[in-house]
């Protein structure tokens, strides 16, 4: 009889040898573009969409709550239940089944959103569309939850398959990372394309013309990447059921006070044995999410209105939105190289967090760059009397903008995990609870982005330049932060603290 201790890894061995272990963790870590494409056309394109649909710049960035609370609620429930699933399927796949499944309703609703609307009674002639706009929200806090619920099992399973191996680990990270930035490459190339509708002529409909057309047809690609990939990884894949045996020694092994109370006792107890590192890794994650979050609601919004002049709806808006996803091409394939420096660029600068420092610095000023590539285009449609295409010099400007914030963001979504990772491992706290702890640092600031930075825009004109400024001056603060207050590392952890381990939303 085989011993309840064995690792997975040691489990699937004995039951699969069709593939290598290699291939499974690239197989399973493919997911992750299908997911991150998701992910890139919400960026690029969900919030011009919505304020097409009718809901006001002020309102827009509410919708964006959905994105860190499902993080914060629905990644650390499915973790903990994914942990502990007995399902003949696997304690995985039962989840990013599901999740997969989520999505297409969650796409299928965003998609034909104004669609819907107009059958149940929207006039497609006024500016608010309320019944489509509800059927937006619906959708896209769905399509929020779902892919948490398909990005933390994909993670844990590839913890799964490593069985603790660092190398291993290490190696599955880096395949996660780099299969993020191919989604995000491929969805912000699709978000630009200005024919894509051409593909699918039944996008095109009457309450659902050229612009609208075009997001539906980003995410019928979506579904088919998401569910290639989602249904490659769990054919080729085993995920071994969780024994009863093993199910009764996780029980026995948790009967703690501290346990007993599920994930968020765990949470909790983590925050009370943190440690002083921890606590100021926390407090300079926050801030310098203050300072991301702006550029991640408003990148293209900015590039229609500011940038290109345009209205919600006019052509002008819809190519400085196309421009925009451009833009964030550009950005991802940045860093994508990037993120493959990390580990020297530690080196170069003395340490993770000084490189922290500096690239946030990088981040201010882009963001503060904002203002005179606006004021340029602006002057050049004053100065002609009439619209004029922004010139060459100022695309140029936009582009090299998002180019430039690939370097900080590179950084972003390696080193303060990496450095969470070390502090945990020095302080004897848990890692995984550590890094789970650290998203609480990730989501409370983008829900009070969301929340506040429709309003500054409105206080100052209604476009986006206010909520860009706020996010320089907090990127500028954490990168002083970064520098002088957090505890370096040994000499002999650098290279742990400089592991690109990946990022969330």
């Amino acid at each position: 009889m085989e011993s309840p201790t064995k690792s997975s890894l040691q489990l699937e061995t004995a039951t699969t040898t069709n593939i290598t272990p290699i291939l499974k963790i690239i197989s399973v870590a493919s997911v992750a573009a299908g997911i991150q494409f998701g992910w890139a056309l919400q960026l690029s394109l969900l919030t011009p969409y919505v304020q097409l649909l009718g809901v006001p710049h002020v309102w827009a960035s509410f919708i964006w709550l959905c994105g860190p609370i499902s993080g914060m609620v629905v990644q650390p429930i499915v973790g903990y239940y994914s942990d502990r699933c007995n399902s003949r399927l696997g304690r995985r796949k039962p989840f990013i089944i599901t999740g997969a499944l989520s999505v297409i309703i969650a796409v299928f609703l965003i998609g034909y959103a104004a669609d819907l609307g107009h059958s149940f009674g929207d006039d497609i002639t006024k500016k608010t569309r309320p019944r489509a706009v509800a059927l937006f929200v619906i959708g896209f806090w769905v399509l929020d939850v779902a892919n948490n619920m398909l990005q933390g099992p994909c993670r844990a399973f590839l913890g799964d398959l490593s069985a603790g191996d660092e190398g291993k680990i290490r190696m599955a990270n880096a395949f996660f990372s780099f299969f993020m930035a191919i989604g995000n490459i491929l969805g912000y190339a699709a978000g630009s394309y200005e024919n894509l509708h051409k593909a699918f002529p039944f996008s095109n409909t009457e309450a659902c013309e050229k612009f609208c057309a075009n997001l539906k047809s980003c995410f019928f690609i979506s579904i088919l990447l998401l569910l290639t990939l989602t249904g490659l990884a769990m054919f080729f894949v085993e995920d071994v059921p969780l024994s009863e045996a093993k199910k009764n020694e996780d029980i026995e092994g948790t009967e703690d006070s501290s346990r007993s109370a599920g994930c968020f006792g765990e949470i909790v107890g983590a925050l009370k044995e943190l440690k002083k590192p921890m606590w100021i890794l926390m407090l300079v994650t926050a801030i310098n999410w203050i300072g991301w979050f702006p550029f991640f609601l408003f990148n293209t919004d900015w590039m229609g209105k500011e940038v290109y002049g345009g209205n919600v709806g006019d052509e002008a808006y819809d190519k400085g939105v196309r421009a925009g996803s451009l833009g964030l091409m550009i950005n991802a394939i940045v860093l994508a190289v990037m993120s493959l420096g990390v580990e020297p660029a530690s080196k170069i600068m003395g340490g993770a967090k000084n490189l922290w420092g500096i690239v946030n610095f990088i981040l201010s000023g882009g963001l503060l760059s904002t203002i005179y590539i606006t004021k340029v285009s602006e002057f050049d449609r004053h100065r002609a009397g009439h619209y004029v295409p922004p010139a060459t010099g100022v695309r140029v400007g936009a582009m090299t903008f998002f180019a430039v914030i690939g370097i900080p963001l590179a950084i972003n979504f390696s080193v303060p995990f990496a450095l969470a990772s070390v502090y945990s491992a020095t302080s004897g706290a848990g890692q995984g609870l550590s890094l789970g702890v650290l998203n609480l640092a990730i989501v409370i600031p983008q829900m009070i982005v969301s929340t506040v930075s429709g309003q500054v825009d409105a206080w100052f004109g209604g476009g986006n330049l206010p909520a860009f400024v706020m996010g320089a001056i907090a990127a500028a603060v954490s990168g002083a932060m970064a520098i002088v207050m957090l505890p370096s590392i040994k000499k002999s952890d650098a290279a742990k603290a400089s592991m690109v381990v990946g990022g969330g939303h």
